[in-house]
């Protein structure tokens, strides 16, 4: 049987994940684990469409998905999200409709259900058939107690597989609406931010659209001046590479070679204010989002946003997403 492994770490078959995955191949030769390097390889895979139809192909082929990838800030990192937004986008849902599935993390076991809640109800959207969790700390491999415990895993998934059994999805479908954002009424006073400086990041500053004008009239309501920077405008070469280089001093590898670092400490550290305002695609906001809250580990575990305010505006159904609400919470819970 061959099963599809979708590797969402940055650092490829040397990632700490992959050698889970190595282990289960080891464990039950008889079936053919296809590792597909995703994060890796996402420019090639974004940029070049035939790089991304031949991992529909496979998975089209395939018997089961292995969803497999470290936990970035309550989520899988960005370059697995914008391979997830890319299918919606080019309508391959079909390769995945239908299959099993199952997903392997490994992190330091913080908030780890946020993202298999979020593979969860993906998979639940693509109409497969989700057939469990692993979520592993990262010397767990070590442990002949997680060694058995990641066996019997493997091993369900693979008898689901084999002999189709039956599995429901865990997350409704979102329902689809029209809402169309409109301020109906005059502002009736203008709200002062003082002497304080008020910074709002976005995704889109687009009009047309329902955040554009939440924005708009957010911006109007002000009394004094608020930087409204769009993410898109800044240049961040890519994603964090999970290298933890930035666990000595605080340096990224990345360095100098874009302007993430430089953008951070001029506009977040300063800010006394903060809102952030992005609209959900698929059930997370943006991959654009989600690089830039996965560079920020840049600082590591320092509170850098200790004492300032902040705030959200977010374009979509919210409420009906509340993981979604829980891993902004629980990020800012850690400041």
């Amino acid at each position: 049987m061959e099963i599809i492994v979708l590797n969402g770490s940055p650092k490829g078959n040397e990632s700490v994940t992959m050698q889970y995955v190595q282990f289960v191949g080891k464990k039950f030769p008889q079936h053919e684990l296809k590792i597909l390097n995703i994060s890796q390889r996402i420019e090639v895979i974004e940029k070049d469409e035939q790089a991304f139809q031949q991992i529909i192909d496979e998975v089209g082929k395939a018997q089961g998905v292995l969803w497999a990838f470290p936990v970035y800030f309550l989520l899988v990192p960005s370059n697995y999200k914008r391979f997830i937004e890319l299918i919606w986008e080019r309508g391959a849902g079909d390769a995945f409709q239908g299959k099993y599935a199952a997903a392997l993390s490994t992190s330091i076991h913080f908030h780890d259900h946020i993202a298999h809640n979020y593979i969860n109800s993906i998979c639940d959207d693509l109409e497969m058939k989700f057939a469990g969790r692993f979520s592993a700390a990262m010397y767990d491999l070590l442990q002949e107690k997680e060694r058995k415990r990641l066996s019997l895993f493997a091993k369900y998934f693979f008898s689901a597989v084999e002999n189709n059994h039956p599995l429901t999805r865990n997350f409704y479908p979102l329902k689809p609406h029209s809402f169309h954002y409109v301020a109906k009424t005059e502002i009736p006073g203008r709200v002062s931010v003082g002497n304080r400086k008020m910074v709002v990041l976005t995704d889109s500053k687009d009009e047309k659209t329902n955040l554009g004008r939440m924005l708009g009239r957010f911006a109007g309501m002000l009394d004094g001046q608020a930087e409204v920077i769009d993410l898109n405008s800044v240049y961040i070469k890519g994603g964090c590479l999970g290298c933890i280089q930035c666990g000595y001093d605080n340096s990224c590898r990345y360095a100098d070679k874009d302007d993430y670092i430089e953008f951070f400490n001029t506009w977040i550290k300063s800010a006394d204010i903060l809102v952030w305002a992005g609209a959900i695609k698929d059930r997370y906001l943006s991959s654009r989002w989600k690089l830039f809250l996965d560079r920020g580990f840049f600082n590591n575990h320092i509170p850098m946003l200790s004492g300032k305010q902040i705030g959200f505006i977010i374009s979509g159904p919210l409420s009906q997403i509340p993981n979604l609400r829980q891993a902004l919470e629980g990020f800012l819970q850690v400041q």
